[in-house]
């Protein structure tokens, strides 16, 4: 832990986990993961410079190949989101998950050749592993694949 960190640790001790303005809550810990279009170097040092800039920022990385850029620190995912968009680059909350964490089978449209090796993107809502949801209105013929009358009716296979 670093000075700050130990003073902001103090600081609270002292206080007794109260702030000096009452109301504000204290920003957590947390990483921001966003996808950034950048093309040149030039490119990576202007939206680094600028969400460096923000305050409780701790690092931000950068990955020019994945347009991915990773910030920590003591900050708010739409801030940063913000920030980042004013630097006139198209950005976005980081779209994609890796793929070893998706649930199987994948819904329809998951996949994304634009992702990065190992990621496909996110699904909205999340897919919940080890559950999968068939919408009877879409296709009814996904209705007889299970039965659960008849276990061994399992048509997949």
């Amino acid at each position: 832990m670093g000075f700050g960190g130990t003073m902001e640790y103090l600081s609270e001790l002292i206080n007794g986990g109260r702030h000096k303005h009452g109301k504000k809550k204290k920003k957590q810990f947390q990483t921001v993961e966003l996808k950034v279009r950048m093309d040149c170097d030039g490119c990576v040092l202007k939206v680094k410079n600028a969400l460096s800039s923000l305050s409780g920022v701790k690092t931000v990385e950068i990955n020019r190949k994945q347009h991915k850029v990773t910030v920590t620190g003591y900050v708010d995912a739409s801030k940063v989101l913000k920030k980042a968009k004013g630097t006139g680059k198209k950005a976005e909350i980081w779209p994609y998950v890796p793929y070893n964490l998706v649930a199987r089978p994948y819904v329809a449209g998951a996949y994304d050749k634009k992702a990065p090796p190992g990621y496909v993107r996110r699904v909205d809502p999340p897919v919940s592993t080890g559950t999968m949801t068939i919408h009877h209105d879409d296709d009814p013929s996904y209705v007889s694949l299970f039965s659960d009358d008849n276990p061994n009716a399992c048509s997949i296979m």
